[in-house]
């Protein structure tokens, strides 16, 4: 049994370590030591933030299907329709540029022909949209005509959150005004939320309604921690629990839209990775199921280059550990392009480290055309698949051919069911390699036409006549 002396020793020891500053930029945690502590108020904090909190109001137009509306017995009683309709939504958003740089969710302009802004003064500005990314669900909007300087929300680092940590929730849910809510986080990386391709959310239990999508996530320092995007309900209404986009996912975002890009550059690994499950951990001898194990690697990627091979199991990055595929896309995706990331793996029960480049996924020639030829394709747009055009479709980055990467209203390739993003593999078993080849076939005036596609991962195959 240790000495008294000793453990009075490192009492004290304890005690003076308890009274020294927290790290800088670190929050500081500890219960309330008084009853004066427990009446403190979130108001000086509020008062900070919320100037740079906003309403987004997104419009958009809708054609009208009412298939009673042709015919001419229910019109002449209802009179005539707008073939188009306006449907508007409504959100949030935070100031993040004092020129008028705003984030706000995917979801909340998806298809917004307009977009307005109500500051929480209550004056109202358009806005432009800058960058739409609906891989993080995150979009960036510009007040037009800005001619002043807006307040803005300062950056926190969402990896130093916690469980437990108090934090604020601001928005305008229902439309009723600038809400504030508080709660704290009630779990960290939830990735089985399916929200959007990065699934690494913040669940907290401040109330989150419809409205708060786009809102301000913050610290009890006043910084911007996530951008509120969802809730479990099954009523519609807050159930306690609700999800954020981290702070540190957020910031990549808004770094491309302020370095001019309308795509979000992100760095690629050039790899596949799978889930560990029970059985795959039994397999390797592993004591619980966790870490990325490398699918198939993309010849002359970044990982192949780094020497990563099939059947690595990937455990940490940068030190940081790895619980499964989710996990370690959201951790090389906040990686800032032009540097080096230690992965660290396990190979055949040896630890193993590699340097992998952080570079952007490379973009060749897309050589887009809109198809005229009379064919099943009349009125698509295809062009040449590149690992970027593949991550912008949401396609997979090693996918090669010919994809649709458009559409036209009414026509016939839409009328015979064709979608954005089917690879087209061959047409009257011909190869197409390139845009050119379908253009040129689609030319060709054929009365047949068996068309090979991949949708969804499944290889499709159909005969069309006419």
């Amino acid at each position: 049994m240790p000495h008294p002396r000793i453990l009075t020793a490192l009492a004290a020891v304890v005690l003076a370590l308890a009274a020294l500053p927290a790290a800088a930029g670190a929050q500081e945690r500890r219960t309330p030591s008084s009853a004066a502590e427990v009446q403190l108020s979130f108001a000086p904090v509020v008062h900070r933030v919320a100037p740079a909190v906003v309403n987004v109001y997104a419009a958009r137009v809708v054609e009208n299907r009412n298939p009673f509306m042709n015919d001419p017995f229910f019109r002449q009683f209802f009179g005539a329709v707008p073939r188009e309709q306006v449907q508007r939504s409504l959100g949030s958003g935070v100031i993040v540029d004092p020129a008028g740089l705003v984030v706000t969710n995917y979801h909340v302009i998806e298809g917004a022909s307009a977009v307005k802004i109500s500051l929480a003064d209550k004056r109202e500005f358009d806005a432009d949209i800058v960058l739409k990314d609906q891989r993080s669900d995150l979009s960036i909007l510009r007040i037009k005509d800005a001619k002043e300087r807006f307040p803005v929300l300062e950056f926190g680092n969402s990896d130093e959150l916690q469980v437990g940590d108090v934090v604020l929730a601001i928005g305008d849910p229902f439309g009723v005004g600038q809400t504030v809510t508080h709660g704290i986080v009630s779990a960290l990386a939830r990735t089985q939320v399916g929200i959007s391709d990065y699934q690494f959310f913040i669940q907290t239990d401040a109330a989150i309604n419809p409205g708060n999508s786009g809102g301000a996530l913050v610290d009890v320092n006043g910084r911007l921690v996530g951008i509120n995007t969802a809730i479990y309900s099954r009523s519609g209404g807050s159930q306690g629990i609700g999800f954020a986009i981290p702070a540190n996912m957020v910031r990549v975002v808004v770094t491309s839209a302020e370095g001019g890009s309308g795509a979000v550059k992100r760095p690629w690994l050039g790899a596949k990775l799978q889930e560990i499950t029970p059985e795959i951990a039994e397999s390797l001898g592993l004591k619980r199921p966790s870490g990325a194990l490398v699918a198939s690697v993309a010849t002359g990627g970044p990982a192949a280059r780094a020497g990563i091979k099939t059947g690595d199991l990937i455990v940490n990055i940068d030190g940081t550990p790895i619980e499964d595929p989710n996990a370690f896309d959201y951790r090389f995706a906040t990686k800032p392009l032009g540097g080096v990331a230690q992965i660290g793996l396990v190979r055949k029960g040896k630890d193993v480290a590699v340097p992998v480049a952080l570079e952007p996924l490379p973009d060749t020639p897309r050589n887009a055309v809109e198809i005229h030829g009379r064919s099943p394709f009349l009125g698509a747009t295809v062009a040449n698949l590149s690992p970027a055009l593949a991550d912008e479709l949401r396609l997979d980055p090693q996918a090669e051919g010919v994809v649709i990467t458009d559409i036209a209203d009414g026509s016939t390739a839409q009328s015979i069911g064709f979608h954005k993003g089917d690879i087209v593999l061959s047409v009257n078993n011909q190869k197409i390699a390139k845009s050119a080849d379908l253009e040129r076939i689609a030319n060709g005036g054929s009365r047949q036409w068996r068309v090979t596609i991949v949708r969804g991962g499944q290889q499709i195959s159909v005969l069309f006549s006419g």
